[in-house]
Formats: C-alpha cells, structure tokens, sequence
C-alpha cells in the first residue's frame, strides 16, 4: 500500500531548501520508493514547487526531477491533493504562509527561526492546535552523526555529572570586495530578520533543551564585526546586523554552557561546528560527524609550567568513536518522521511549540545584549 502525499515546498530556491530539503530530502525519499512504515506500506511524497521567481523555479525542477511548480501559492493552498505545506522563506515571509495553511487545512513543517519574534511565533502554534493541523520545526542538528554519538555516550552514562558545554559554531564569510560571498546578503541586515543571534540561538534552544537540560537564563553579547560588505548586484551595504554572538546559559542541574557563534572567524578544530562536553567520568568533543572521547582514565595530569616545550601531546589521549549504526541525512531523517505523524499519527514532538522556544532564546539573547545583562528564561506555557 502506498500513501501518496502532496506537499507544498515553499521558498526551495533558496541555498537550504533546494540543498538539504528537496535534493538530500524529499527527492532522496522519492528515489529509494518512498517512507517504509511497515513491509507493505509506504509514504509517498509528491511536492509542488513554489516561488517567486519562474526562472529559478524552471531550473529547479529540471534539476530535481520534480515537473510541478507554480509561483501561485493560493492555487496550491486551495487544492485539496496537498495535505503538508513546508516553509523555507525568509523569516519574515513565514508567520501569513503558515497562518493561511492552518486556515487552509494543511499540516504544517517549516524552517526556523519560526517567526520574527515570541508572541508571533506563540499565535502559530495556537492557530495550528485550534486548526487542528500537525506541525513541525526543522531541528535539524538533533539528527548529525555527531551529536547522536554524543547521544549514545549520554545514554550508556559515559560523562557521569555533566558539567559544562562548549560551543564553537562558524567561518569567514567573505565580505565580497574580492572574494563572492558564501551567504545571502540578508543575513547582515536587521531591516531583513538578519543576525546570527535570531539565526543560531534557535538551534542552540534545541541542542541544549533535547541533550543537556532547559535553558534558565542567557547572557549574550553580540557584534557586527564587518561594518560594510558587498551584495548580490556587487553593491555596497551597510550591515545592521550582528555577525557574532558570544553566549553563556544556564541549564537545568547546574550545567553551565557557552556557544560562540560567528560569521567572522577562521576555523582551526575538527569542524564548522563542535560541542566540548566536560563531565566527572570524561569528556568528549563532537563535530558534525565524528566524536572523540578521554575517559577518566585516559586524562593526563599536565603541570604548568610555560618556560619550558610541554611534553604531553593533548591530542594523543582521545578516542575516536566508531561507526557502529548507519546515519542518513540529518535533514531526511527528520523529514521521515514528520510524514509518519501525518499518515500514520506517529509520535513528532517538535513541534511549534518547540519552535517558539528557539524564537525565546534569540529575542532574550538580544535582550541581554541591548542591556549588557543576565536575562532569565521564563517558561512557556
């Protein structure tokens, strides 16, 4: 039996939706016959491509594979052979999108940062529970080899007391005075939902909530390193944005955590992104893919001593974990599970609800910024 669902891909021409959403995602899962839920049952997915520009729309497809695209959302949103509308638009375009899908009757998936600010983002889950639609936030990195790893460690009691968390997130950006940019130009202007605090503590509130405990409180420092850059038409901009953020939370069960996030700094660790996890029994640092443990055992007893070569090799006393499970695509396997809740009611508990939280932590991350203080994270309801 195959259950056949049409999906609404809104805003996939842009660098993570035609990426990691439709060519690694959905047209992976088309390719090898669909979602097995059970030995004869599988979900079927049939999108339909939406933008704004038909050029890129043409390209797209012949790319993918996928005939259907239109740049008429409403034609779409009305036509009863989509169940699912997704969202990868720029932030600001989300919160009337998801609100006329819910209206419409749709289940709703989209990309995060869910909204531009709490109380929208809060109204989006409300509107979706009274709707009565499934919903969903991409919360992509629970699903990177790395990090389910550092999952598998947890769970066997590897660390012991937790104790702190260490983020290091980011690369250089060019400016695009000589080199062309790798990111949008958006992204450094407030004026456009730009920032990297709007843009990673939403993945920082899932990381943190779903691996190591809630967040209780920020402190966060952001800056906008680079004054001027260059964009799409070779034009000069001012950036009103900040392309780095320095955040310190605390969680739940005294654990302490620091993420630097940044668009502006040179990269000289194992990965673009890497969390450092101290406990009482070991440590380990995990990278998108890969994971390194010192347990207590292993960990050296350096002295202090800077007039002199240190003679231990820091590196020498960690582990690699091995591959012992096959992972796919962090943004599929997430994919996967959500068309399950909606054909087959299985649980999906990422939803806007979790999303607003992501959106709480950015605006209370600025928060302490503007008063250069420790702002407290208050529940949601």
């Amino acid at each position: 039996m195959i259950h056949k669902v049409g999906i609404i891909m809104n805003g996939v021409t842009g660098r993570m939706g035609t990426n990691q959403h439709l060519l690694r995602s959905i047209v992976e899962i088309i390719k090898q016959g669909g979602v097995q839920v059970t030995p004869s049952e599988f979900i079927m997915p049939e999108p339909v491509l939406v933008g704004r520009n038909e050029i890129k729309l043409k390209k797209l497809a012949e790319l993918s594979g996928i005939e259907k695209w239109t740049t008429d959302l409403d034609s779409v949103m009305n036509d009863p052979a989509y169940q699912i509308y997704f969202d990868a638009q720029t932030t600001g375009r989300r919160a009337d999108a998801v609100k006329a899908a819910a209206k419409a009757g749709k289940h709703v998936y989209c990309e995060k940062p869910v909204a531009t600010d709490t109380a929208t983002a809060l109204e989006l889950y409300s509107i979706c529970e009274k709707a009565g639609v499934k919903h969903g936030v991409v919360q992509d990195k629970l699903w990177l080899p790395g990090l389910l790893k550092l999952k598998r460690l947890m769970e066997n009691d590897f660390f012991g007391k937790i104790l702190s968390v260490r983020g290091e997130f980011g690369y250089w950006v060019f400016e695009g005075h000589t080199v062309p940019a790798q990111r949008p130009s958006w992204n450094y202007r407030k004026e456009d939902d730009g920032g990297i605090i709007v843009d990673m503590l939403c993945h920082w509130r899932y990381v943190l909530d779903n691996l190591f405990g809630g967040v209780k409180g920020v402190f966060c420092l952001g800056a906008t390193h680079i004054p001027e850059r260059i964009d799409e038409e070779g034009k000069p901009y001012k950036c009103t944005a900040d392309d780095a953020a320095y955040a310190t939370f605390e969680l739940e069960n005294n654990v302490i955590a620091h993420f630097n996030s940044s668009w502006t700094t040179r990269v000289r660790r194992d990965d673009l992104l890497t969390l450092h996890v101290d406990g009482t029994k070991g440590s380990a640092v995990a990278g998108l893919r890969e994971c390194w443990t010192q347990h207590y055992g292993n960990t050296p007893k350096p002295v202090w001593n800077p007039d002199i070569p240190n003679p231990i090799n820091f590196y020498e006393g960690w582990s690699k974990v091995p591959e012992q499970e096959n992972f796919d695509n962090a943004f599929k396997a997430q994919w996967e599970l959500f068309l399950k809740h909606v054909v087959k009611d299985e649980p999906f508990r990422w939803n806007l609800l979790e999303g607003a939280k992501g959106v709480q932590l950015a605006e209370k991350g600025l928060e302490s910024w503007a008063k250069k203080a420790w702002v407290e994270i208050p529940a949601i309801q």
